[in-house]
């Protein structure tokens, strides 16, 4: 977790919210975006690795983590806005840009909207709503949680995080053990504050309107910059390279071995290894 990381902490208000910000290092900026199930905190080992030499950038997204909990406005599109405020604020023009799950559908339309101010882009395991293979990818059982959101299914979860979280850990793990007990007890924690569920609810209720964005965005014009897109051998592996040539004109491809969705819990190394080669080119 973050004690491996001296990373300071603010909160941001950026486009009508408030972000929780960890801010560490020196150098040119690295922005870190994380998905469901986490928070900023994953990120802890890759920023500590890079902080010497680089200004690590990891927001818990909106309605996440301790980042303010708004009614609306979970649609990628206006997260990637919230992001670009963030680095506004820190008065950041540009930055390489590293996301996961949820995060990056987040960064995808943030290297979207703003072109200019994402030098590289790092996607892992996850994919983007609307574009490549997506239809075929939802029709999978086990994505069902694409569709699980409302009262009644925040009903049944509330008090029950730590079951409901249990699940991704686990069937998304190549091996679930590689997912710490510490993490998972943090994690837990965080997601049974007020409003934590129903906010990741959210993320994932909004897809079709994500769809909807990337599709037109996507309709102006393939993402300009260098692109890794890396899959866990276990997950979507070779897939998010299928999805990221549907969305960018220069991607290189990545597998994580052993690992299964969750590639910064499950193989760190050989995650954080890929991602520094790819930056230092």
């Amino acid at each position: 977790m973050s004690q491996n990381w001296p990373a300071a902490t603010q909160e941001i208000a950026t486009n009508g919210t408030t972000l929780h910000v960890r801010i560490g290092g020196q150098g040119p900026a690295l922005l870190l975006l994380h998905g469901f199930g986490e928070t900023g905190e994953m990120w802890a080992p890759l920023a500590a690795k890079l902080a010497a030499t680089r200004t690590v950038i990891a927001p818990d997204l909106r309605g996440m983590g301790h980042s303010a909990r708004p009614a609306g406005g979970y649609d990628k599109k206006t997260q990637a806005v919230d992001i670009a405020g963030v680095l506004d604020a820190l008065k950041i023009e540009r930055a390489d840009l590293v996301t996961h799950d949820i995060g990056n559908m987040v960064g995808y339309a943030l290297a979207a909207l703003y072109p200019e101010r994402i030098s590289r882009f790092v996607i892992m395991d996850a994919p983007l709503p609307g574009i490549g293979p997506w239809d075929e990818i939802i029709r999978s059982h086990a994505l069902w949680h694409f569709s699980f959101y409302g009262p009644d299914a925040e009903r049944l979860v509330a008090g029950r995080e730590r079951i409901y979280l249990d699940r991704f850990w686990n069937e998304f793990s190549a091996d679930p053990s590689k997912f710490a007990e510490a993490s998972r007890e943090y994690y837990a924690k965080i997601y049974a504050m007020p409003g934590a569920i129903h906010a990741g609810m959210e993320q994932f209720k909004a897809f079709d309107q994500d769809a909807n964005d990337n599709k037109a965005l996507l309709a102006k014009g393939k993402l300009p910059m260098p692109v890794l897109a890396v899959g866990g051998e276990k997950s979507f592996g070779a897939t998010m390279a299928v999805v990221m040539r549907a969305a960018a004109n220069n991607v290189t491809e990545a597998i994580v071995p052993a690992s299964g969705h969750w590639l910064m819990e499950e193989n760190p190394n050989d995650t954080i290894a890929l991602i520094v080669d790819f930056l230092a080119r």
